[in-house]
């Protein structure tokens, strides 16, 4: 075996590596207290700028947008979510809930944009993971997070009439918001109500929550009324949206509308200016009279409890002057308990001769709502919601016009003032 042996030029040129060893050591601890750093950060900016060479070496070209933004607040239910990609197409979208429900979603043929398939929820979180790749195939990746506004956060409006409904001539649109608006002209600005009749129709704010809408006349017979809600983010009042995006649609029938006269108790029904039926009446005693005025048929019931303490009819002892749990043939006039129905309680003599009731107009009718030859059968047979009734000469005012769906009666110029277009 061979032996080295170490002569006193090796042992030298170990102590000098060791010592330069050492000294590196020194040198390292005086850096870390604040003394030259000039070799650190050229060694960090040397490793910086291969990490970028590298990346640029293999980085996608394909350019990922995700929409909201990551970490937003307040975000629309209905339109802001979506993933679109410049200079690549995309490969991937998952979007689930902070609870790991997926949310389906559908890809453009393009593959340039991609978007959920539902309306989201509210005061939910989101994730949106998206994937592309650009010409040569290389990928790339975005990622966002964000919510969805809360109901304490945003309004609603619950309109009238629904949907596909068919109504008639003196039906508004009527629009109750379920939070107090602020910023009127923004949400009206955001409502648009259309006829195929051409007619300019107009809006009117009653107060800070309801909104109706008609034209000057009743509606034109047969003609189609439209109704788009694009309420998604508007700001109603301070901090609360608007998440609405709809479009509505009604039919408007056959002009009808009723006047019945107080004093000689009698109602004339017209269909589209001509007379087709007069039907014997009893409206309200002079104790009680009825509302005069233009009035809207907003619902109908063929039997219907009235019960005369909700609104405001009671005996001593508290309970309801009346309390009858089968009216036939009920139609409300007004939003405080002004109905038009069947009378079965009450003497036939009556009708066309006294008024006696609490101030609802009543027709002839039968316990039980069973013949439709009674004279209340054949009206309530012959109405729909929107038709037009009008009471004359009573001895009572004319109805408020916010009772109820009775805005025609006020002037033009009175409901044109209350509009914020």
């Amino acid at each position: 075996m061979e032996k080295r042996v170490m002569t006193d030029s090796k042992r030298r040129r170990g102590l000098m590596a060791a010592s330069a060893l050492l000294g590196g050591v020194l040198v390292l601890t005086a850096c870390n207290d604040g003394g030259d750093k000039s070799g650190a950060d050229g060694s960090k900016k040397s490793q910086a700028a291969e990490v970028d060479k590298a990346a640029a070496q293999d980085a996608s070209e394909a350019q990922i947008a995700i929409s909201p933004k990551n970490g937003a607040a307040n975000a629309s239910i209905n339109n802001d979510a979506k993933v679109t990609v410049a200079k690549g197409t995309l490969s991937q979208v998952t979007m689930t809930t902070s609870a790991g429900a997926t949310v389906k979603g559908t890809l453009s043929a393009d593959g340039k944009s991609w978007k959920p398939d539902v309306q989201l929820e509210r005061s939910t979180t989101y994730k949106i993971a998206a994937t592309a790749k650009d010409s040569k195939g290389r990928e790339a990746h975005e990622n966002s997070s964000f919510t969805t506004v809360s109901p304490a956060n945003s309004f609603i409006g619950n309109f009238t009439p629904e949907d596909g409904s068919t109504v008639g001539v003196g039906m508004p649109v009527s629009i109750n918001f379920n939070k107090a608006i602020t910023d009127k002209k923004a949400v009206q600005a955001g409502i648009t109500v259309t006829s195929s009749s051409g007619q300019q129709v107009v809006g009117h704010w009653f107060n800070s929550q309801r909104l109706d809408l008609r034209p000057e006349n009743y509606w034109q017979g047969g003609s189609t009324v439209t109704l788009k809600l694009s309420l998604d983010g508007v700001e109603g009042a301070d901090g609360v949206f608007g998440v609405q995006q709809k479009t509505v649609t009604f039919k408007v029938g056959r002009n009808q509308v009723s006047t019945v006269d107080a004093n000689t108790k009698m109602m004339t029904v017209t269909q589209d200016g001509k007379t087709i039926k007069t039907i014997p009446i009893s409206s309200g005693s002079s104790a009680n009279p009825t509302y005069n005025g233009q009035m809207v048929i907003s619902e109908k019931f063929k039997e219907t409890r009235m019960n005369g303490a909700t609104v405001g009819f009671t005996d001593d002892d508290g309970k309801g002057e009346y309390d009858i749990k089968d009216v036939p043939h009920a139609m409300r006039l007004s939003t405080s308990g002004t109905f038009i129905h069947g009378n079965y309680w009450g003497a036939r003599s009556i009708f066309g001769s006294a008024n006696t009731s609490h101030g609802c107009v009543g027709l002839a009718d039968v316990k039980g709502a069973s013949d439709a030859n009674q004279p209340a059968a054949w009206f309530y047979n012959n109405s729909m919601v929107g038709d037009v009734v009008i009471v004359k000469n009573s001895p009572d005012r004319t109805i408020t016009p916010d009772n109820g769906l009775n805005g025609w009666n006020m002037s033009w110029a009175e409901w044109t003032a209350g509009s914020q277009a």
